[in-house]
Formats: C-alpha cells, structure tokens, sequence
C-alpha cells in the first residue's frame, strides 16, 4: 500500500503566523503556513475540517487532494478556506520533494534562474521616518523597498495630504538612488477618485509600481486606473483564485501578487502565474509573513519565467515578537546577499524548522489583529 497522511497540526506562533505540518504513515513530514492575518485562528479549524478529508489519501496526489479540498463542499473560495488549502499544500509539495530528494523547483520543471531579488518594508502603516528606513534598507543590501503610500486618508484628499505622500515617496526615491526601486502600496485604503489623483501625482517619483489603488471588491474599475497612467500597476494580495486573477489581468494589471498562503499555495500559484504570463504580466508574490510561505514563493520564482521579485518581512513593522528567521535551525537558505537570494537544492521546501521552538511558541498562542481606523469624522477608515 502506498504511503498515506497520517496527521496534521497546527501551530499558531508569534508574530503572526498558523504553520501546518502533516506527517505521513512513513515518517515523512512537511511544513506549509496558513496564515491569514487577523483570521488564523479561524483558518485553524477550517485546516481541521480539511484534515477529515486530507488523512489516509497518498500525500504525492496533490493536485487531485487540491481539487477534493477546494470543491468537495458545496459552499467554496473565499480566504478562510483557501488559505487552509495553501498550508496544506505547500506541506505536500515539501514532502513530495523530500520523498524523491529534489528541491520543490526541479519538480515544477526546473530552474530558470539562479537568485531572486527580493525587495523589504519600511516605514508602518502610518508611513513615518522612510528617508532613514529606506538609506538604512540600501545600506543592508537591499535593492528595491516598499512603502505605504499615506495612513488614513479621505475620499477626497486635500493638496496638502497628496504633496505629503509625494514627498515621503520622493524621500525614498532620493536615499534608494536611481538605480533603486521602490514600490508604492495604495493597501485599498484610497478610494478611487483619490487613487486617481495620487497615481497622477506620484508619476515624476517613478515608482516601482503602485500596489492595490483600490479594494479588491472594486476589481471592475482598475481598467480605468490601467488607463490612466503609465506605471505599472500591481495587485493581488486579496485574490483567490485564477477566476478572480482573471479580471484585473483582462483590465490590463502588469504585476500580479497572490500570496501562497492565500491563494490555494504552491498548486493554484502555478497556474495564476501561467495565466498572468498569457496576458504579458509579471508575477510578485505577495508574502509579509514567515519562513516557510517565503521558501514557498522562493521555489515558485525558481521556476517561473515571469516572476520578477519577491516581498520578504524580515524587520517589517509587524515582527514584534519574533521575526522571520527565528525558528530555522540554518537561517543560510532565506538569507539575502546583496539584495538576492541564491537558489539553493536542499529537498522539498529546502527549509528545516526547528520543531521544538514551534511547539513551545504554540502554547502562547498569538492573537494578531489589523488595526480598526476611523475618519475624522468617526466613520470607518480602510487599514
């Protein structure tokens, strides 16, 4: 009899982050990350639920366990239960490549690329002091960074609140140099008359390109964003599936972003990136979360010809109590060497967790929430 999945766990561990592991019959054992932030605890039960259907099937059949968890229930999609699939699955795919002693990369068709340049947070949500985060992110080694654009901001933004989002991204700008990028998050707090102003005002700084200018429920306007401006412009945090990719590919989005934690892991990633690869755009995933969602999206970009950078939250503001190569027993495979990480061969993920220090954090369980923010006027602020 083949081997078949014996058990699954989760662990939820500071700062932010649910870890699954599953362990087959045979010992083999592979680590994937559910976290959806401010909902992992919730997305712990889904896993559970997942678990009913996942234990006794043979681990290497992933795309078929993939379709059984993402439509054998009648009510489906969504981030709960897309993102206990993504944890899932990424486990899988690690013991699949343990299993045959390959890394995650040779079995989605190989190499294409040697390093990957990745790129870092500075400032927070109120984006503050980004001149001297953004010298110090350059003086790491770092390449390229990322910045909110503004913190709470109204409907119809004054000349004063767009001159003083440009001038935080001009100080950027002035401290990466011209031969550093930075990347612009919008974070779906802007809404669409004020995205189009700030697009039109942050043109001279050149950036990157602009993440989420609207909120992902408003998908149907980013044509008009995509025609209003020249820079790229980038979205996906919040989506999915490739249904929900397909879209804001059609409306012209020149960077897409799934998060494998999100969005069905390493099995659904693949075929976004295929579908935005059919519509002439490049794949960034999103990923301000722990080691292993970064090994993950690292294995993708190994062997996907249009993925062009990868976010990593080493020292981002989220990252109070623990940060992202706290729990590996071997921090080399994340670590970035001038602004790149090489490709390494070690099997599966490539990665290996140091079990006990998950199992201690797990019994202070974090509790992470996004902030609520409010409008001077007291009505609800998108974070």
């Amino acid at each position: 009899m083949s081997d078949t999945i014996s058990r699954i766990e989760t662990f939820l561990v500071a700062p932010r982050w649910l870890l699954v592991r599953v362990e087959t019959r045979e010992g083999l054992v592979g680590w994937g990350e559910a976290t959806c932030e401010g909902r992992s605890e919730t997305v712990r039960v889904a896993v559970e639920q997942l678990a009913e259907v996942a234990i006794g099937t043979e681990p290497g059949r992933i795309e078929d366990l993939w379709q059984v968890m993402t439509k054998g229930s009648f009510y489906r999609g969504g981030p709960i239960l897309a993102s206990a699939v993504s944890g899932i699955d990424q486990a899988l795919w690690d013991i699949l490549g343990k299993r045959l002693g390959v890394p995650v990369h040779q079995l989605l068709g190989g190499a294409v690329r040697d390093r990957i340049r990745i790129y870092g947070w500075i400032g927070g949500d109120e984006p503050a002091g980004v001149a001297e985060a953004a010298s110090a992110a350059r003086g790491a080694g770092l390449s390229a960074i990322k910045m909110n654009a503004t913190g709470v901001l109204g409907g119809l933004p004054s000349t004063r609140d767009l001159n003083e989002a440009v001038a935080r991204a001009e100080a950027a700008r002035e401290a990466m140099g011209d031969d550093g990028d930075i990347a612009i998050d919008f974070h779906g707090r802007v809404s669409f008359p004020a995205a189009r102003l700030l697009v039109k005002a942050l043109e001279p700084v050149r950036p990157m390109f602009i993440e989420e200018p609207v909120v992902p429920e408003n998908s149907h306007l980013f044509g008009d964003l995509v025609a209003h401006t020249h820079l790229p412009i980038a979205t996906g945090e919040r989506l999915y599936s490739r249904q929900e990719f397909l879209p804001v590919l059609a409306a012209g989005v020149a960077v897409v972003q799934p998060d494998l934690s999100h969005a069905g892991g390493i099995t659904e990633t693949r075929k976004i990136a295929s579908l935005a690869e059919a519509h002439g755009a490049l794949l960034a995933p999103h990923c301000p979360l722990g080691p292993i969602a970064l090994a993950a999206c690292l294995q993708v970009g190994f062997a996907t010809p249009n993925h062009v950078i990868q976010e990593q939250s080493l020292g981002i503001h989220y990252n109070r109590d623990a940060d992202l190569l706290d729990l590996l027993v071997d921090t080399a495979p994340l670590s970035a060497a001038n602004g790149h990480v090489e490709r390494w061969d070690s099997p599966g993920l490539g990665i290996e967790l140091d079990e006990a220090a998950v199992r201690l954090a797990d019994r202070t369980p974090h509790g992470w929430r996004g902030p609520i923010w409010r409008h001077l006027d007291g009505s609800f602020a998108e974070w």
